[in-house]
């Protein structure tokens, strides 16, 4: 079965963006390709800091989440080459679309004094970033096990080759844009 939002996109958004946009053929239409989320964790924290973070992101995404090590020594940040800096996951397909509709729906609205994301996060080639100030958001996240107030960036990479197709597109899935 397939998720909502995939549902959505295949019966609404791809049709809207097609007349709209006047795309001749059915691949140029932009779709999300991937969803990666980021937790980078400081190394200064107590030890346990990177499992807790790699136990909550794998809780939110249902993933397993692969973790960062530093690929240079940085002195001023006290930083080895080697070290971990952090956990990331990557969803595609199925998952992508479930945690896209989580995220819009349940999450987002969960931030104090919501209003929408920034337009203005688009990196110029149609790839849409946005950070969490913390984990909690999330209605999987139990508030009494928090050990470390955790935030997370999420990019949202899409086919689109310009930041105004992207933003159509996120628009249109139901990403609460500030007006």
């Amino acid at each position: 079965m397939k998720p909502r939002l995939q549902e959505k996109y295949e019966q609404e958004v791809r049709p809207a963006l097609a007349t709209k946009r006047g795309y001749s053929n059915v691949h140029q239409i932009p779709r999300i390709e991937k969803i990666v989320i980021n937790m980078g964790v400081s190394t200064s924290r107590e030890k346990g800091a990177l499992e807790e973070a790699v136990k909550d992101l794998g809780a939110i995404t249902g993933r397993k989440p692969v973790i960062n090590l530093a690929k240079k020594s940085v002195a001023n940040f006290k930083l080895r080459k080697g070290q971990t800096v952090g956990c990331r996951v990557t969803l595609r397909r199925e998952v992508m679309y479930e945690f896209f509709d989580r995220l819009v729906a349940t999450a987002l609205p969960r931030i104090r004094d919501f209003r929408g994301t920034g337009a203005k996060q688009f990196d110029g080639r149609g790839t849409y970033s946005l950070g969490l100030p913390d984990q909690t958001t999330f209605p999987e996240i139990e508030l009494d096990k928090i050990k470390f107030n955790q935030g997370m960036d999420i990019t949202i990479v899409t086919s689109a080759p310009t930041d105004a197709e992207a933003y159509d597109l996120l628009k249109l899935m139901g990403m609460p844009f500030a007006k």
